[in-house]
């Protein structure tokens, strides 16, 4: 085997699928994770009580994440059944990328405009993923997922990481760039994304193949695409019980992605309520995405020797050591530590998590499957961000609502202890 081979990234149409991990991810970082949410708290959301300010972002989040949870597993069914999974990719891409771009016009108090913004790029971003991790299994055999899926979040994190970097000069040394002021260069380093976001996104459309579809006997020659998708819908849904360890282990799934989610997504808001200093936490969320790339190949090649399921049970007792530090934390240094400690784990344990989840469906319903796969990933999202705002409403501190989110990864990490992923994978195969 070559490097690139042994890496998961031997063939040209599996790095071009590994490029649009590379491409999306700079939403993750710079949106979702690092730039946004301080340019939210600090300028679009001045003049609203801190607390306040923080809810909305909260409740932004769940309404995202909700209206992905609504539509992706019927538009997952009309993928399938009409071979568009490319196409609705595109139309989800283009979404994102022009509500990504818009954010250059939100100035001081625009919170409102700055939210919808927020929700629209987040329901572009998400709709795409769907159809984007639906192509995976059309594209290598059973054992060979584990390994391609964690290059995929490997080469995300060194995409998401470089364009951070990028972004972080022009908000901290914005006359390298020409740029005025750090305030025009951090509206430019949102709007960078949208352009980073569709440029690398073109190996997938180029060299990534449709899946053929596979009708059922039973369906009619000239079903439209919508009633027949919807009707293969409700027939998948009702054959879930069918895959007992499909389903329990989406539930597993449901819990401690909603702790990961709500870490991601809450860290620099947390980070600028206690008083950390902007720079340091994006300096920080750098550190994670360079970290996360040799520990992403690191998890794959650690699930080909001991399973997939014990290297996330392992993430997931990591994650809860990282809540507690997380509520001890007050120094620019914690939050460092702890930067370093999740790029350890979050990268492996969710590429691991579609790799699993990718070998316990039938292969040619995997859009169908992946659409609820991204219900439960999105109201894995939902959750935790309520729980989180209504402590901070409830006590009025931050730091009482981190502790919450250690019950996600206990819950979680117990009920995938009851998934037998050799009987679903026999289960899936007939």
């Amino acid at each position: 085997m070559s490097f690139l081979d042994r890496l998961g990234l031997g063939r040209p149409d599996l790095r071009a699928w590994a490029m649009y991990d590379w491409a999306n991810s700079a939403f993750q970082t710079t949106i979702i994770a690092a730039v946004f949410p301080i340019y939210y708290q600090k300028v679009a959301a001045a003049g609203l009580p801190e607390a306040v300010a923080m809810s909305r972002f909260a409740w932004a989040t769940t309404l995202a994440i909700l209206i992905v949870a609504i539509v992706a597993p019927v538009l997952g069914a009309i993928a399938d059944y009409s071979a568009i999974k490319k196409r609705l990719l595109g139309i989800f891409l283009g979404i994102g990328a022009v509500a990504t771009a818009a954010m250059f016009w939100i100035q001081r108090g625009d919170w409102y405009f700055a939210l919808v913004l927020f929700v629209v790029g987040n329901v572009g971003v998400a709709g795409s993923i769907v159809f984007y991790e639906s192509l995976l299994p059309h594209l290598v055999s059973e054992d060979q997922l584990d390994r391609v899926s964690s290059a995929g979040y490997a080469i995300g994190y060194l995409g998401g990481g470089t364009l951070l970097a990028v972004n972080l000069l022009m908000i901290q040394k914005p006359e390298l760039f020409g740029i005025p002021d750090a305030g025009t260069g951090t509206r430019l380093a949102l709007s960078s994304v949208a352009v980073w976001w569709v440029v690398f996104s073109i190996p997938l459309f180029r060299r990534v193949p449709e899946p053929a579809v596979r009708r059922e006997l039973d369906e009619r020659p000239g079903t439209s695409a919508l009633a027949g998708g919807v009707t293969r819908l409700f027939e998948t849904f009702r054959e879930l019980r069918r895959y007992r360890d499909a389903f329990v282990f989406l539930l597993a799934f449901l819990l401690y992605n909603d702790g990961i989610q709500t870490m991601i997504r809450m860290a620099t808001i947390y980070g600028t309520a206690i008083g950390l200093p902007e720079s340091a936490m994006i300096t920080a969320l750098l550190l994670t995405q360079f970290i996360g790339v040799p520990a992403a190949f690191l998890f794959g090649a650690v699930a080909s020797k001991v399973g997939a399921k014990p290297a996330i049970l392992g993430a997931l007792v990591l994650y809860i050591v990282i809540t507690v530090l997380g509520f001890r934390m007050k120094t620019a240094g914690d939050f460092m530590v702890l930067a370093a400690l999740v790029g350890l784990v979050q990268g492996g344990s969710q590429a691991l998590s579609r790799s699993v989840f990718a070998t316990l469906i039938p292969k040619d319903r995997t859009a169908e499957f992946f659409g609820f796969f991204a219900v439960f990933e999105k109201f894995a999202g939902i959750f935790g961000p309520l729980l989180f705002s209504a402590a901070v409403m409830l006590t009025q501190s931050n730091r009482a609502a981190i502790l919450s989110i250690i019950l996600f990864f206990v819950a979680g990490g117990a009920l995938l202890v009851t998934v037998d992923i050799d009987e679903g994978r026999r289960a899936a195969e007939r």
